[in-house]
C-alpha cells in the first residue's frame, strides 16, 4: 500500500509539471512574429510581441527582437527591457548568445542557436534553443527548451 501510494504521487507530482513547448510551437510563433512584422509593420508588431497575455507571449514561449546593434526592441518575457544594450549578453557558460544571433542573422538571414538559460517557469538552468530570424535590420527571435 505505502508503494501504490508512493506511485500515485510520482505520478501526481509529473501531472502537474507543465511540458516543454515544442520545437513546432515555437517555429509556428516565429513565422507568426515574421509575417506579423512584415503586415503590420515593426513599431506594431513589437508593440504586440511585449503584451503579456498576449497571442505572443504564451506559457514559456515569447517574441523577442534586437536590432544588429543588440538593442532591445521587443521582449515578451520582460516588456520593461525595451532599449537596453545586450550584445553582450551571456548564457550561464558565457557564451555570447546576442552576438551569435546577430552573426547568424547577418551572414544566413536565419538559424539556431543552443545556449544554457534560467527556465523562469522551474527556476532551473537548462539547455535552451532559439529559433531567429533577420527582417529588415531587426532580429527576431523566439526560444524553447528542447526535451
Amino acid at each position: 500500500m505505502l508503494i501504490a501510494g508512493v506511485a500515485a504521487l510520482g505520478l501526481q507530482g509529473a501531472a502537474l509539471a507543465a511540458p516543454h513547448a515544442t520545437a513546432l510551437q515555437a517555429r509556428a510563433m516565429l513565422d507568426h512574429a515574421v509575417a506579423e512584422v512584415k503586415s503590420a509593420g515593426d513599431k506594431a508588431a513589437f508593440a504586440e510581441f511585449n503584451q503579456p497575455k498576449g497571442a505572443f507571449n504564451t506559457g514559456e514561449l515569447y517574441v523577442f527582437v534586437f536590432d544588429l546593434n543588440g538593442i532591445y526592441e521587443a521582449y515578451g518575457a520582460h516588456p520593461g527591457s525595451v532599449g537596453r544594450d545586450v550584445k553582450d549578453l551571456t548564457d550561464a557558460e558565457g557564451k555570447p548568445i546576442v552576438r551569435d544571433m546577430i552573426e547568424i542573422a547577418r551572414t544566413a538571414g536565419h538559424g539556431q542557436v543552443n545556449y544554457v538559460w534560467l527556465n523562469r517557469s522551474d527556476n532551473r538552468i537548462e539547455h535552451k534553443m532559439s529559433l531567429i530570424e533577420l527582417v529588415g535590420n531587426h532580429v527576431i527571435g523566439v526560444g524553447y527548451y528542447p526535451n
